[in-house]
């Protein structure tokens, strides 16, 4: 059996070796033809050009390495503490939350007026179809909504929202009468 194998490896290596011995005058004719080409033209080196240098001119401009929130913070009087925040709009933690702060803004209605004792009372509807008094000063919807004016058309109020960049900025919102799309 060894002997069976070894012929068989023999017969192996001879086939291989076979093949090394092809015929390469085919080879040496196209590297002689290559040689004896002559060479072509040699393309140029690329010219550098320079560029002239830009002078940082945007001093007075937003520093771009500082957040946005922050900046507006300190542009609308918002003062650094010592810990690195900055003081400026913030819903009040300790204020009790009123009942229409439970839904989103977009879900409630104006559904009407109400005078009594010569002020005028915004009516709200909720999800569920019941009406709510509302006056100045409320809150309502889910963004710390504050009333700051009811009118016969609108609810007029003002929203505390991230700013994306640890602080809150105030957005203006309003509710049309019968328009239960918030603007």
């Amino acid at each position: 059996m060894r002997a069976k194998h070894t012929l068989v490896l023999g017969l192996a290596a001879m086939v291989v070796l076979a093949g090394c011995g092809r015929d390469k005058r085919d080879l040496e004719q196209w590297v002689a033809e290559t040689l004896n080409r002559p060479p072509g033209p040699v393309e140029p080196i690329p010219t550098v050009e320079t560029t002239e240098p830009v002078t940082y001119s945007a001093y007075e401009l937003r520093d771009p390495f500082l957040r946005p929130g922050r900046e507006r913070a300190a542009e609308e009087g918002g003062e650094e503490t010592s810990s690195g925040e900055y003081t400026g709009p913030r819903p009040d933690p300790n204020r009790r939350r009123e009942f229409l702060e439970r839904f989103p803004l977009d879900a409630l209605s104006m559904v009407g007026t109400i005078e009594l004792d010569d002020q005028v009372f915004g009516l709200v509807a909720d999800t569920e179809g019941t009406i709510h008094r509302v006056r100045e000063g409320n809150y309502l919807g889910q963004n710390h909504g504050r009333i700051l004016q009811v009118t016969e058309g609108s609810i007029q109020l003002v929203e505390l929202v991230p700013d994306g960049a640890d602080g809150w900025m105030e957005r203006n919102a309003s509710i049309a009468l019968g328009d239960d799309a918030v603007q």
